[in-house]
């Protein structure tokens, strides 16, 4: 990934038949309020439209929040379009209710880091800071 200008951006995901944004909406407000910009795709999107966003606003990192129990299917998914887009320089993160033991097999397929319930929005927030590239200037 090369060192870009400005801010980090990233692209805060809710894919799947999930209806429940709440979280998701807290994590990019904590994200925009400590200065990245945060694109929100809203409800119901597919791995493809999550792509396709995060392709076209030239994202650093996708944000996927999953509570439907699709995670092993829909993270695999994004992960994949992403190398067949060869985009694959675009970090990967989520949380939700996601078993522990579903973690380690998440991050083989190529998620960076997993949150669950009880993360802090500053450890997400400091996260981002540490793993994605550095704001210009910084």
């Amino acid at each position: 990934m090369g060192v870009a200008a400005g801010p980090i951006r990233v692209v805060v995901a809710k894919p799947g038949l999930d209806g429940h944004d709440r979280g998701a909406k807290v994590i990019a407000r904590a994200l925009r309020d400590a200065g990245m910009e945060v694109i929100y795709t809203g409800l119901h999107q597919t791995p493809e439209q999550v792509v396709d966003t995060a392709i076209q606003e030239d994202a650093d990192a996708i944000g996927l929040s999953i509570l439907s129990g699709a995670h092993n299917t829909l993270f695999a998914a994004v992960i994949e379009l992403l190398k067949e887009r060869d985009a694959a320089d675009i970090l990967v993160f989520g949380g939700g209710i996601i078993p522990e033991a579903d973690i380690p097999l998440l991050k083989e397929k190529g998620v960076a880091e997993i949150f669950t319930p009880g993360a802090t929005t500053t450890s997400i927030v400091e996260w981002v800071r540490t793993n994605v590239r550095q704001p210009a200037g910084a």
